[in-house]
């Protein structure tokens, strides 16, 4: 039997796992601060994809006759070299794109950005990090001088006193960080802020926390009238502020337009709770921590702004024991958006416009610095050129077909491109649409590294040899590379493709120069910045702007005017616990899909009643981008004025298809989270008809039948009593911490369980002024859950 250490292919807290290897391949979770031994569902069940009968493992080419057909590595590789080629001479370079994934290795999204700038000679390549982590990155960039997801370690949250997390459902996204939030819940601190009652957000109840709900939408107002109230009743640090920031004047008067009456007005959050809330980030102890629910709006980055500027006027950053930070989401969210495959970046985080970034990272390459392309443009806007001046696409590690906003009008623009080329080792919804499939390698089968949230780079490694006719994307880059008789070199050796990422960010703000792959198999913590040394908490001494310090930028909570016509009420999309991203792998996984098989509305009683919409009834969710089908599930966790679909699901199912192609000004951030849609029920049920159904069933929570004492729908457990009233879909109950070493569901119950929380398959935790003026005018709950991963 063979054995190897690496990581969880999913999300970016990158759990540490062994991959057993003999007849068959199975997973183990290993210890490792950031899931201590646990996993997820996915990462329990993430073996099982590399023996998939869906496995591609010959490339196709499209037929005359429409279809997809196997054929040789050579022929397929010819034939992409050619159109690269003909598409260049005909339209020139811009005409050839490259569309990446935050998945993507460091090796691959690093050689992926070289490759459309030397071997095609393109500015058209971004990726889609850009529809995750662009906002909070820009808002980074512009407050600190740089863009890293955590600036500490994840288990510095452990002895938090207090966590505000907005936007981020982490009990669905990645279970094994629900560790780290023991220390608050414990202390009464964990501050949800989700228009939804979330699994995430029912960890506040029994004195465990609060949970903040929002209208859609107004989160940038709560956190502008949270600053007010800071300023306005003296919590604010100034010795902080005056030593370590600058801009505060400006932020405060910019804030005083957000008296608590008004924000309570516009959010719906009692002002008691407002009062509550800022009292406590500044009492000490304090992190607030955003997730994709504030950053994908087309304000996402004046969002992920103004939770800086209230952790930097509390005196958060830089500091032990209090911070700000943001859950980056894929796997590589954070290195891929690092090296190279955003449209206007080189290696380093630089910035391609830098004339010296630019002759750096050309004398690393061996080519002119002229002969580099212009900066591109971003993801959405790219997708936008498909089938005009964009003719040939070269997609890796994304399945834009269920992703990107609008997505019928994407696939038509996809169509009408001269040639679609896609690697992937599924045949996605993207693929499906393709010319020229590439088959290529999972994460069992490769080598290299990756960076995780809190910006630590860890390795990847190969467990099991690939099955025959697949093929790593960096040895598919240098067949074409050769074809096309470009210039620099072009390894296929993950190793030696990093050591020369790391001379090419040498002096960069991700500047991986000490690294390599040897040194990280010491398990050496590499957080980076690395140059000699590791960097885990880059703020303690000093901000990465020129003058150190953080930079305070007022913010305006004016949106921008609605585009959506007709629509009566607010799509937030987001996910389920079994499914990931755009659900290419996960769907294919049997005990994950038929755990979450399908997407289901969530929508409100007393708004399904007023409909005529009963629980399970198939609904046409539509707007004058398209229609999306989904069974009904009725629940209170919503608010009336706003209903949810998962985003994992493609066909009549998927979410995308209502969401509008429009941005953030700033980050060119797609607007995910508020698109304004109609309601109908199925045409079998007149629309209306609401005493035909019968009473409106609710489901307190999603997914849970109630057919008597202790009855669970498939997949969930019960352990030491009958379900009480109120367990949402996908947990178990246990009755109080597990014992250490218990095994449940595939996988050790570490010691750190707190009570009332089990985690199977993996450990769970145990009268101010303004410019002369006055700053201020005026002045049911169920059980606690126990989250089954």
């Amino acid at each position: 039997m063979s054995s190897a250490d690496t990581h969880c292919p999913y999300c970016a807290l990158q759990c540490a796992m062994t991959v057993l290897h003999d007849t068959e391949t199975a997973v183990t979770g290993r210890d490792f601060p950031t899931n201590r031994g646990g996993l997820c569902a996915k990462g329990w069940t993430s073996a099982e994809l590399l023996a998939s009968p869906h496995r591609l493992r010959m490339p196709l080419m499209r037929r005359s006759d429409g279809t997809l057909a196997e054929t040789t590595w050579d022929e397929a590789l010819d034939a992409v070299a050619a159109a690269f080629r003909d598409t260049k001479a005909t339209h020139g370079p811009d005409a050839n794109a490259i569309f990446g994934g935050g998945g993507l290795t460091n090796e691959k999204a690093y050689q992926l950005g070289k490759f459309a700038r030397v071997a095609l000679g393109t500015s058209r390549i971004d990726y889609n990090g850009r529809f995750c982590m662009s906002s909070a990155a820009a808002a980074s960039n512009r407050a600190f001088g740089m863009d890293r997801g955590l600036p500490f370690p994840v288990t510095d949250l452990d002895d938090a006193r207090t966590i505000l997390l907005l936007g981020s459902n982490v009990a669905a996204t990645m279970p094994p960080f629900l560790a780290h939030l023991a220390g608050a819940r414990a202390a009464g601190g964990l501050i949800v802020v989700d228009p939804r009652r979330s699994a995430t957000a029912r960890l506040t109840e029994d004195g465990a926390g609060t949970h903040l709900q929002p209208a859609p939408g107004t989160d940038l107002p709560l956190l502008l009238g949270l600053t007010h109230i800071v300023i306005a009743e003296g919590l604010a640090d100034r010795a902080y502020i005056e030593e370590r920031t600058s801009g505060f004047d400006s932020l405060r008067r910019s804030v005083a337009q957000w008296w608590p009456e008004r924000t309570s007005s516009t959010t719906g959050i009692p002002v008691a709770q407002l009062r509550e809330t800022a009292r406590r980030l500044a009492a000490g102890g304090a992190y607030i921590l955003t997730g994709r629910g504030v950053e994908q709006h087309v304000d996402g980055t004046a969002t992920a702004t103004a939770a800086i500027n209230l952790a930097l006027v509390l005196g958060l950053v830089g500091r032990e024991g209090s911070g700000y930070g943001t859950l980056t989401g894929q796997g590589n969210g954070q290195g891929g958006r690092e090296h190279g495959q955003k449209a206007d970046q080189l290696p380093g985080y630089r910035s391609i416009r830098d004339p010296e970034a630019r002759r750096h990272v050309a004398g690393v390459w061996g080519v002119d610095p002229d002969e580099l392309p212009d900066a591109g443009i971003p993801a959405t806007a790219l997708l936008g050129e498909l089938g005009g001046p964009v003719k040939t696409l070269l997609v890796a590690g994304s399945n834009v077909v269920v992703s990107a906003p609008d997505v019928d009008a994407l696939r038509d623009r996809l169509q009408a491109l001269d040639t679609l080329v896609v690697c992937d080792f599924f045949l996605s919804e993207t693929a499906e649409l393709a010319d020229i499939v590439l088959p290529v390698l999972q994460w069992a089968e490769e080598e290299g590294t990756m960076t995780s949230l809190e910006g630590r780079v860890i390795r990847r490694r190969r467990a099991l040899a690939a099955p025959d006719g697949a093929r790593s994307e960096l040895w598919i880059m240098s067949e074409i590379a050769r074809r096309l008789g470009a210039a620099s070199t072009w390894s296929t050796d993950p190793a030696e493709v990093f050591d020369e990422l790391a001379r090419a960010s040498e002096g960069g703000i991700a500047d991986y120069s000490g690294l390599s792959h040897e040194l990280l198999d010491t398990g050496v913590e590499a957080y980076w910045p690395y140059r000699s040394a590791s960097t885990p908490r880059p703020f303690t001494d000093r901000f990465a702007h020129a003058d150190g310090r953080a930079k305070l930028v007022p913010v305006d909570a004016t949106p921008p005017a609605p585009t959506d016509h007709g629509g009566e009420l607010t799509l937030v999309t987001g996910r389920y616990l079994q499914q990931y991203q755009s659900g290419t792998q996960t769907r294919r996984v049997a005990e994950l899909n038929g755990a979450r098989p399908e997407a289901r509305l969530e929508i409100h009683p007393a708004t399904a009643s007023r409909l005529g919409i009963r629980e399970d009834a198939l609904v046409a969710v539509s707007n004058e981008r398209g229609t999306v089908k989904a069974r009904a599930t009725v629940t209170t966790d919503i608010r009336h004025d706003t209903v949810f679909l998962p985003f994992h699901y493609g066909g009549d199912e998927c979410a995308n298809r209502l969401t509008e192609a429009i941005v953030d000004p700033t980050s060119a951030m797609p607007e995910f989270k508020r698109t304004r849609v109609r309601l109908a029920p199925d045409a079998a049920v007149p629309a209306g008809a609401a005493a035909e159904h019968g009473p409106v069933v609710v489901s307190e929570h999603p997914g849970v039948e109630r057919e008597g004492a202790g009855h669970m729908a498939s997949g969930v457990s019960v352990a030491g009593g009958p379900v009480g009233p109120d367990m949402p879909a996908g947990v178990s109950v246990a009755g109080g911490p597990a014992p250490t070493g218990v095994s449940v569901a595939g996988g050790p119950i570490g010691p750190d369980v707190p009570a009332g929380v089990s985690v199977a398959g993996g450990p769970a935790p145990t009268g101010a002024s303004v410019a002369g003026g006055p700053i201020e005018r005026g002045a049911g709950t169920p059980t606690e859950e126990e989250i089954h991963v």
